[in-house]
This record gives C-alpha cells, structure tokens and sequence, in this order.
C-alpha cells in the first residue's frame, strides 16, 4: 500500500514547554540526537523520495504536512526554500497538498503571506480560552503563550482566511469544555481537532473518581452545544463517527478502519511511524530506514509498517466483535499499548469511546449501513420484529419486495426518509465546506428547522438540491461560488414557511431560482436580495425590483412557478426551470410553452391510467416516489429518451414519446433505477472492488457490476411492461409485442445469473439477487 500523507519534520525543537507534548515529554526521547533544523540536501532528498513514490503508484495527489517541534523556528527563508522544493520535486508528477502546523507564537504577518503565495495552508494548536490554554501551553519560564496564539489567529482569519486550515485542541477534562468549545468558535475556524491525550495502559490518563467516561462526558456536552447552534464550524471527530457509521473514510487518524497510509521523515532523514506512537515505549515509531538509502517502497515493506495492518485484521478479538467498531477502528494506534500485549489492545480510553459513538449516532439519526464492508464479512443490522424501522436500514419485507422489482407506499416512505437524512447530511457538508460566506443562509435554516421543519424538509427533498450538493462536495475548495445557492435553498424554506426574511441570493442562467418553488428573471446581475412574507416575497437587483404574491401567480409575469402534473389523485412537480436538472446524459429541455405544458398534462393523464390498470403492482411505489419529472430534448425520430441520475432521488428526464403507454413505460423502467439506487445508499449488494466487466444482452459493451445491477433490475420491469402488451387488445401488434417480451426476458434471466455467479455479492445482495430470480423464473412458465 502506497503512502500518500508524509510529515516532514523540519525541526525538532520547540519555542513552547507544554507538559502534554507526546515528543519532549513521553517515552521516546529521540529528539535529543537529532539535528535541530533539517538540513538543505536532507530536504531535498525527502522531496525526491516522495516524487519518486508518487511516480511509481501513479498517485494523483500527496498531502505533506511541515511539523517540528515548531516549524516555524526553522525561519522564513529556509521554510520558503524546503516549500519550493517539495513543489518543484513533484510538479508534473501529482497535486501536492501542502500545510504546516505550528504552536503560533511566532506566526507573523511575513509567514503568513509567504504561506498565501505559495498555497500552504495553516493549523494551529490552541487548547481553548487563556485558563485552558495556560495550563499546558506555556513558554519554559512558565510565561502564557495565549495573546500571541490568539492574534495569530485572528490575523489569519482577517487577512488569510483561505490559508486558514482550522484549530487543533488537546482535551483537558479539568477544563469547562462549553468555554472550551466557545473559546475556539469564536476564532471561526474552519476545522476543530479534538485531541484525546496522549496515554496507555501502562500510563493511563487522568480520570476522577467514581466517572467512568469523563472524556466521553466532556465531548457529548461539546456535541451537543455544537448541534444545538447548528454545527458552526466542522468538527473532525464527529465528522468522522458519522462518515464511518455510513461506511465512508474517516477523516482522522484516530477512529474508523481505514489502513495507514503515513511516514514521518525526521530531521536526520529518518523515516517514522506517526509520531503519537512516541508516548509508548522508546523507539516505538523507528522502521530502522532513512532517505538516504530507501526508498518509501523499501519502508512500506519494512517490519514496523507490517506490524501495524489497518482495517479489521490489526484489531484484537474484543475490537473486532464490538458494534462500533466500523467506527472507532480501535482507536488511536498508540492508545491501545500495554506491556506483555504489545497493540494487540482495545483503546484505553475504549469505554469514552463507545459511549460517545453511541451519543453522536442516536443525536444525528444514524444507524450503520446494513452490509457494511468489513474485511471480516459483511453486517447487516436486523431490525426487531415490531419496531419502527429505522432511516438507515431496510426491513426485510422491503427488501423483499424491492428485490421482486415493486415495492409499496410504505416502503418508498422508508427509502424517502433515508433519503432526506443523507441530504441534511450534504447539506451540512457544503455549509462547512463554504464557510462565513453562507452564514446567514446557514442560521436562518437552521432556525427555519426548529420552528418550521416540513417546510425545509419539503425544500431539502426536493431532487436537485441534492444534485447542487453532490457537485459542491465533489468540486472542494473549487465550489465555492456554486456554495452561494444555499441561501436560495434557505430562502426557499423561509417563503414555503411564511416567514419574513431577508437574503443575498444567487443567480444562475439569468435568473434567480428557488428550488421546489419556481425561479424569476434577474437581467445580468450576479446577486440579487430577496424579501420573503407570509405569501410573499420580493426580489431585487441593481435596476429593478419584482414582487410576487403566490396566490396571484399570473400578476407577476415574470414569475415563473414549477407546474404540476395530475391525474387520479397523483400529483408530481414538471420541473423546467432548476438549474441543477442539468444532471442527465441527455440535453434538458428550456422552459416549456404553454401549449407544450397542456401537451404534457394530458399525456400524463392518459399514461397514469395505463400504468394503473396495465402494470397495477408498480402504481403503489410510482405514486408515492416519483416527485419530478423533467423534461428532455426529443432526439427526433422515433428513439425515445429517459435519464435518473444518481443523486437526483424522486426525480426522472423524459422526453415526450408519441403514445401514453410509451411514457408509461419510460416512467416505470426510470423509476426502477431510482429505487435501487436508493438500496445502494443503505446497503452494499456486492463488493466495490470488484473491477471485473460483464456481458448483457443490451449493451455492446461491457458493463461493471453495479452497470449490470441497474440494468437488470430496469428491464426486469421493462419484460413485464412487453408481457403486459402480449394480451389481446392492447394496441399493440400480438407478434411484435411477444418477440421483444421473450428477447427481454430471457436477455434479463441472463443477466441475473450474471450476478448471481459474479462471486463479489454480499450477503445482502445475495439475498436480494435470488428475489431478482425468483420473479423472474416464473415468466418461464410462459
């Protein structure tokens, strides 16, 4: 496994004296040998070493991190010139992600433009207020650091925001930690790092008498301050306990299952292990190589790197049989040390660590996935018979039923609902990843939620606000002017809610769209304020002002509303106007005329009443599922177009097809996709490295396996919609109509033995490929 994350430590002193500092203070004192600033050509062979291991496992980007002892100390010119020789060393070759962390006493105004021009991104260790701060991190003549630390900060806060990486604080349980948490908001960081203290089994840390899990107490009373004022900054910890219980990466080293994938280069040019393994035992991080005659290859095979495996496998028996353990990976490497057992150990702070991922999952309504991969085997959470089920699960009667290809009202109500959860869950994400910009969008939903939650949820469903989310989160530090539409989204609510409210808007195409309302013409202005009220709102830009009343739609003109299509009790949104519709493999259509928009509503009328009485088991998960339909460019000709995309859940494109049972078709084949997507999100059916390609029957070329997922569960229900069309009186050519159900059927009986034989299923996915072949055998009784 190849390194991607590399601390190179430039110096090895420090301008601070903390008594907590796992370098100077713990076991391992090998700091005293080494060199105080790396030297030129050590730097320069580091950064060789690192371009050379990018080259060879064809790494997209490494992540680099100048450390100390105090970085800084190394002074301005010499941390320019190892910055510039790290990038020259890999340019052409990967992206670097370059940062530097520092204690900020020393953090002046020079360093902090000289890191600007070169994109080197700051974190800084604070460990809250002046009174937390002071009793660990002062200088050695017991002087406080605090004031300097501070105006560093805020410095990069006013000036250099974009270089601001966040804030790293080490828990004291002797300190308040709501004053804590406030301390450290209140410098609007990006990022909070809590750090556990430093410790093991044999030199356990602090705890008072009669408190079982003091440092779980003390982060839930954080936890639950940071949720009640709508999660201000991101806090890493958390982040991670939710990403993992979801089966995503950790974003910190010390929780979740992910494998190591870091080397330390010290001073001299030797090569470590992470540094908090320095609070075990002496010599604890050596793998016995150095720059100067190995490469980063020779160290990743080395007997130090093997001894520590990630994932499942390095954990011993009491981690591994644990309910949390996707999320707490055993906790910190080094916590888990006692003499005689070696890492072979849970955590000792084990019990802290379990009670807060209980907390943080129950406050944020997660559950883990079912079939979440492991290396031991899949899990699969079973709800109790009797009990409601949860958002993050799927009961077996629906899976059973999605795995038929139908499904219910009931069961597109439980996918909806985990749905919304993962939303919220992006949502929160982009805010974070925004920042200040979005604040008020940001308060004013996180109010909106309290005293109005339907509407939010109504807006937060609606299918591209999570397209819009996805993109941001995929795009980082690049989205930030897509970030601004959160404050359409919020304003959206607070119009839904009737509530007054005021906004800076944004505009996309020369509009200014409001997703699941409507959008309105803004000229060329990039910004636009928006007034709402009980039934009202206003919209203005530089040179004109519109106001629109939602019962008189008709007298704003330019108002432009999301129609509605009905028939029978059915109604979903035709969505012309979302900038985010954009998301299919085909051209969407402008905004429709209102002759196109009549067209429409009587198709859909006439197709409603196809799907009812033709293909009567899809109607239930149809009416209850289906939200959006939005219209696509017609390819001309008779070739029919349809889309899903797979974050727009409750939503399809469609191009208009010449008959009523054409678009029924369409409708229900789409809708197949949206359903399994939704599975996909909760649970894994197959393994995700599997890289192998599949044949099927209607497609060229071949396909990955989830490629093979989609299109067998789609056209299970395209067979049935031709074996409906083989009865007499369908409008339908009996001959045609029985040579494309037998080829469809037997394409699709193929493709399930596919999957069945793939090897790479799940356990659920097993289950859920033999229900595919259960309905499918009975078409051969034709």
């Amino acid at each position: 496994m190849p390194f991607r994350q590399f601390v190179l430590k430039v110096t090895s002193r420090c301008d601070l004296a903390c008594d907590h500092c796992y370098v100077y203070e713990h076991a391992d004192q090998s700091w005293r040998r080494r060199p105080k600033v790396m030297a030129r050509e050590t730097v320069a062979m580091a950064a060789d070493r690192m371009a050379e291991h990018a080259r060879a496992h064809a790494l997209r980007t490494i992540h680099v991190i100048l450390h100390g002892g105090e970085p800084l100390l190394a002074g301005h010119e010499r941390l320019e010139e190892t910055i510039v020789r790290l990038r020259d060393a890999v340019r052409g070759i990967c992206e670097l992600d370059l940062r530097v962390h520092t204690n900020g006493v020393s953090l002046d105004e020079r360093f902090c433009r000289m890191f600007a021009d070169h994109d080197v991104r700051v974190g800084v260790s604070l460990d809250g207020g002046r009174r937390a701060n002071d009793l660990h991190r002062r200088y050695a003549d017991g002087r406080s650091s605090y004031d300097r630390v501070v105006r560093a900060v805020d410095r990069l806060g006013r000036e250099f925001p974009d270089i601001y990486a966040g804030l790293l604080c080490t828990i004291d349980i002797g300190n308040d930690p709501v004053p804590v948490y406030e301390a450290l908001v209140a410098l609007r960081p990006p990022v909070v790092d809590f750090l556990l203290p430093h410790a093991t089994w044999d030199h356990p840390p602090p705890r008072p008498a009669g408190v079982a899990t003091p440092y779980a107490d003390w982060l839930i009373a954080i936890h639950d301050r940071w949720r009640k004022d709508g999660e201000p900054v991101r806090v890493r910890m958390f982040e991670s306990i939710i990403r993992t219980t979801q089966g995503q990466g950790s974003l910190t080293e010390s929780l979740g299952l992910d494998e190591c994938d870091l080397a330390v280069i010290e001073t001299d040019g030797e090569y470590e292990q992470a540094d908090s393994l320095k609070t075990s035992f002496s010599g604890a991080p050596a793998t016995g190589c150095d720059v100067f005659s190995h490469t980063l290859d020779d160290v990743a095979r080395s007997p130090a790197i093997a001894a520590r495996l990630g994932g499942l496998e390095g954990l011993c028996d009491t981690c591994r049989a644990c309910p949390v353990v996707e999320s707490c990976g055993g906790g910190l490497y080094a916590h888990r040390h006692r003499v005689g057992t070696g890492f072979q150990n849970p955590s000792v702070f084990c019990d802290d660590l379990m009670k807060l991922i209980t907390h943080v999952r129950s406050q944020a309504e997660v559950r883990p996935r079912a079939g979440i991969r492991v290396r031991a085997g899949v899990r699969a959470e079973r709800g109790r018979e009797g009990a409601a089920p949860a958002a993050h699960t799927i009961p077996g009667p629906d899976l059973a039923a999605l795995a038929a290809g139908y499904g219910d009202a009931a069961t597109m109500t439980h996918l909806a609902a985990s749905q919304t959860s993962a939303r919220r869950l992006l949502i929160s994400s982009v805010y974070k990843l925004a920042g200040p910009g979005v604040a008020d969008a940001w308060k004013l939903l996180t109010e909106l939620d309290r005293g109005h939650p339907d509407a939010v949820r109504e807006v937060f469903d609606h299918p591209y606000v999570r397209v819009w989310a996805a993109r941001c989160i995929a795009r980082g530090q690049w989205a930030h002017p897509e970030t601004r539409y959160l404050s359409n989204i919020a304003a959206a609510a607070a119009l839904r809610a009737g509530v007054a409210a005021r906004l800076a808007v944004a505009t996309r195409g020369g509009s200014v769209p409001l997703p699941a309302m409507g959008s309105i013409p803004a000229g060329r202005a990039q910004e636009a304020i928006i007034e709402t009220g009980p039934g009202v709102f206003a919209v203005a830009t530089e040179d004109r002002r519109w106001e629109v009343r939602l019962d008189e739609p008709a007298a704003a003109g330019d108002w432009r509303p999301i129609s509605r299509l009905t028939a029978d009790g059915v109604s979903m949104a035709l969505d012309d106007v979302d900038p985010y519709r954009d998301c299919y493999d085909h051209a969407v259509a402008p905004r429709l005329s209102p002759e196109r928009l009549a067209r429409w509503q009587a198709m859909f009328a006439e197709a409603w009443e196809v799907v009812k009485r033709d293909h009567s088991r899809y109607a239930p998960a149809l009416a209850a599922g289906l939200r959006v339909l939005t219209p696509l460019v017609a390819p001309g000709g008779d070739v029919q177009a349809s889309a899903t995309a797979r974050h727009a859940f409750g939503a399809i494109g469609v191009a208009l097809p010449g008959r009523p049972d054409d678009l029924a078709m369409l409708m229900i084949h789409e809708f197949q996709h949206v359903k399994l997507g939704a599975v996909l999100d909760l649970t894994d059916l197959f393994d995700g490295t599997d890289e192998e390609l599949y044949h099927v029957s209607w497609r060229q070329d071949p396909r990955p396996l989830e490629g093979v997922f989609q299109g067998t569960y789609a056209h299970m229900a395209v067979t049935e919609v031709w074996k409906a069309r083989t009865r007499p009186g369908m409008g339908h050519i009996p001959e045609k109509a029985t040579e494309n159900y037998l080829r469809w059927r037997d394409g699709t009986l193929e493709a399930v033995d596919t999957l069945a034989r793939s090897g790479s299923l799940t356990e659920v996915g097993r289950q859920f490929v033999a229900g595919m072949r259960a309905a499918a055998r009975s078409w051969l009784d034709d």
